[in-house]
């Protein structure tokens, strides 16, 4: 058999095995999510092969690839974008240009792509913070942060901190005009994760004199603990997100060591000293009945104390913000978390929900029965509009 055929075989392959997409019966407009998860997985599938072959990092190649989804700051006829840095953080700022008689709203924004992929330039998220711009009359700033595999925790979380400190800074909100008691955070997936933890430290610096008013975390990634909840159960192949890609998403945030990667995907990697901290993340006590379904709950397993010594990152709570004590919760600001059923994530949104009612947070959980990892990225999608929607609403009413 021949070179070409070999490879034509090869691309056919992987080509039939992306089209093939199972999808629950309540997903809307199945064929668009086929045909964009077809394209995902394609591409997934190259960025593995070019791995194996060790030509490149899979990270690194498809961070190539998407770059040429990314636009330019572009002004429009109702927002002005620029770009700037805030404390020496990329950002991309949108803002509106109707006139006010009195100072507009705030949001900060953390984009997702779990911690290696994408930016605020990614033509996603341009569309979404210059809609919201826009709709909620209010000045967006979404930041970049530095990614995977090149760079590791803490410093996506240090650069989302450093720039929503610098924002929050009464002569910055001056300048773009913004009132100081009408500032929110926002993110979706690694953004919600990254919004999720800054929040938190937040409340407890003293040097931040001007606090958020709302959280907004859109189905996002909140414990690397427990691989093992209902939702990493019954999503595992979802094509929007896999439990594999999930997994390797949380090790690379640590380190491109493949160990750690391992050990997640088997559950073993928490060490028998940091056990205890599985109280915080246990779904049989944390899930409401609907979103258990039948499941058991398993006793975690213990891994080797070497890893979490090497890369101490997945027991930190900057990392996973369900790790934090109650009092540390109490502080937190009005919250709104949208959870989809169809997403390995979306166990880790109910829990911090749960957690959070039960510290005495003001909490609304928007749970999209027919939602999937990335709707809010897929503005070709009936889904996003109606998302983005209740978004807009809920920040409109609150923030």
């Amino acid at each position: 058999m021949g070179r070409k055929t070999t490879l034509f075989l090869i691309a056919g392959v992987l080509g039939a095995y992306s089209v093939y997409t199972p999808l629950p019966d309540n997903i809307e407009e199945p064929w668009k999510l086929t045909w964009s998860t077809t394209q995902m997985k394609m591409t997934m599938n190259m960025a593995l092969f070019a791995e194996l072959l060790g030509i490149n990092h899979l990270m690194s190649t498809l961070m190539f690839l998407l770059n040429f989804a990314e636009v330019p700051p572009t002004s429009d006829e109702n927002v002005t974008v620029t770009e700037t840095t805030f404390n020496s953080v990329p950002v991309r700022v949108y803002i509106p240009k109707r006139k006010s008689e009195t100072l507009k709203r705030g949001l900060f924004y953390i984009h997702g792509g779990g911690w290696c992929l994408l930016s605020a330039a990614s033509f996603n998220y341009d569309f979404l913070s210059r809609r919201t711009a826009d709709r909620l009359d209010a000045v967006v700033v979404s930041t970049n942060y530095r990614l995977a595999p090149k760079y590791h925790f803490p410093n996506q979380y240090e650069d989302v901190y450093n720039a929503l400190t610098w924002f929050l800074r009464r002569d910055v909100l001056e300048k773009y005009g913004v009132d100081p008691e009408r500032v929110g955070v926002s993110g979706d997936s690694a953004g919600g994760n990254l919004a999720a933890a800054v929040t938190q430290q937040l409340i407890e610096d003293p040097d931040v004199k001007i606090k958020l008013k709302v959280q907004v975390l859109v189905y996002p990634a909140l414990q690397a603990l427990d691989m093992d909840l209902p939702s990493y159960r019954e999503n595992a192949y979802f094509p929007s997100l896999s439990t594999s890609v999930m997994v390797r998403f949380w090790s690379e945030y640590f380190t491109t060591d493949r160990s750690l990667e391992e050990a997640m995907l088997s559950n073993q990697h928490v060490p028998m000293e940091s056990i205890h901290l599985f109280k915080f993340v246990n779904w049989s006590s944390l899930l409401p009945e609907r979103f258990k379904n039948g499941h058991f709950y398993n006793s975690p397993s213990t891994g080797s104390s070497e890893l979490a010594k090497k890369y101490p990152g997945f027991l930190d709570v900057r990392a996973s913000p369900l790790l934090a004590e109650d009092s540390k919760l109490r502080g937190l600001p009005l919250t709104y978390i949208i959870t989809c059923q169809y997403d390995v994530l979306r166990d880790d949104g109910v829990m911090y929900v749960t957690r959070l009612q039960n510290a005495g947070v003001q909490v609304t959980h928007n749970h999209i029965e027919d939602g999937f990892h990335g709707a809010f990225s897929y503005n070709d999608m009936k889904i996003f509009y109606r998302m983005e929607n209740q978004y807009i609403s809920w920040l409109r009413e609150n923030l």
